[in-house]
């Protein structure tokens, strides 16, 4: 199921300083919020998130792997198969993956056992990205709406 690394996590203390100096290497920014930034390492295939925080954030702790879209289904199945546990991912109940419209993403949380927080995702085909997070029941719903 696991493809390869989609992104790593790290805390900075100046985001704008720090995207600077990973564009300097060759990222992209790919999105970005009030303390966040998401930097492209390879477009659509891995990416780096800057979390600017002055006190030890739990984005440093946390990684992610990339699985195909056609796996992001039984992803939940496979590990529950494994007693791994799906956690929460802000408002979201684990009960299925939740997707990220304007990332055009799709994610699965849990946790290892020392609590670092893993993530198995997905790029979307065609997403729409005006659209709020959700449950990837109800994007397929809307995206073949939209189709």
């Amino acid at each position: 199921m696991i493809k390869g690394l989609y992104e790593i996590h790290v805390q900075v203390s100046d985001l704008m300083r720090s995207m600077q100096f990973y564009q300097k290497l060759g990222l992209q920014l790919a999105s970005q919020e009030e303390n966040t930034a998401f930097m492209w390492i390879v477009p659509r295939q891995s990416w780096i998130g800057l979390w600017q925080a002055e006190i030890p954030h739990i984005a440093s702790k946390h990684l992610a792997f990339q699985i195909d879209y056609a796996d992001m289904q039984r992803a939940f199945a496979w590990l529950m198969q494994l007693g791994i546990t799906p956690v929460r991912h802000k408002e979201f109940e684990p009960i299925e993956p939740v997707v990220r419209p304007r990332q055009a993403n799709c994610s699965v949380y849990f946790n290892d056992p020392d609590n670092n927080l893993l993530e198995l995702i997905c790029n979307l085909p065609a997403a729409p990205r005006d659209l709020p997070m959700m449950y990837l029941s109800e994007w397929e719903k809307l995206a073949a709406t939209r189709a």
